[in-house]
């Protein structure tokens, strides 16, 4: 793999990122750490507490499946003709859950019509 092979990016952010984006919590961390400028514990310690589970929980890929299924978050990997709620459904409920504005589900929301 060359110097800035897509791939390799890839590989590279998700093994920085930690917590495993959507298989955990580590996409809504990153949320909160971006929304409300939170230093990372803080920003786990608002998430695990939003999400009522604890922080070893919140990196329990098995737990945050299972919690994100339920509360209608998104999954990391989802048939195109599942339930599960993906895309914008899943930013929605995140900005409901964490009580942030989503810059797209707020143009979203602008462009239905809905503010």
């Amino acid at each position: 793999m060359g110097v800035g092979d897509p791939i390799g990016a890839e590989a590279t952010h998700a093994v920085c990122a930690g917590m495993g984006g959507v298989r955990t919590a580590g996409d809504l961390v990153l949320r909160m750490q971006l929304a409300e400028k939170m230093k990372i514990d803080q920003a786990k310690e608002y998430v695990a507490g939003k999400l009522n589970v604890t922080l070893e929980e919140l990196h329990d890929v098995v737990v945050m499946t299972d919690i994100r299924s339920d509360l209608g978050l998104g999954l990391a990997h989802v048939e195109p003709c599942a339930r599960e709620n993906n895309g914008m459904a899943s930013k929605f409920r995140i900005s409901e859950v964490l009580g942030i504005k989503i810059n797209s589900v707020e143009r979203f929301k602008e462009r239905a019509g809905c503010l």
